[in-house]
């Protein structure tokens, strides 16, 4: 049976997310981890912020970058979101993660 989205239970794992940012501001897997829960509850505009912190953090974090470039997709900002895959997908191909770079082509794509 498949999994359905449950607001108290989202609001849970985002109750625990913020206290781990709190506890480790300069964590950027505590940032990304607070984003993709704001991105799976379509809460776009948080999700970009914490995930900014997360790219800050750390430039070179290609997953958080895609999630970054999701969240301005999601929010209606197709410039950014593009600019934000394309810097992913050239860290991606840096760091030797072709199917991740295929996997954000397939997002630009999708942008046009």
């Amino acid at each position: 049976m498949p999994l359905l989205y449950h607001p108290a239970m989202s609001d849970a794992r985002l109750e625990q997310f913020k206290k781990m940012v709190a506890q480790f501001p300069d964590a950027p897997m505590a940032h990304f981890s607070l984003g993709k829960a704001l991105l799976e509850a379509r809460r776009y505009a948080e999700a970009a912020e914490s995930l900014e912190a997360a790219v800050r953090l750390d430039p070179q974090y290609a997953a958080a970058l895609v999630s970054l470039g999701d969240a301005y997709s999601g929010a209606g900002q197709t410039s950014r979101a593009r600019e934000v895959l394309t810097r992913a997908r050239d860290t991606a191909l840096a760091q030797s993660h072709a199917s991740l770079a295929e996997e954000i082509d397939e997002r630009l794509a999708g942008l046009e």
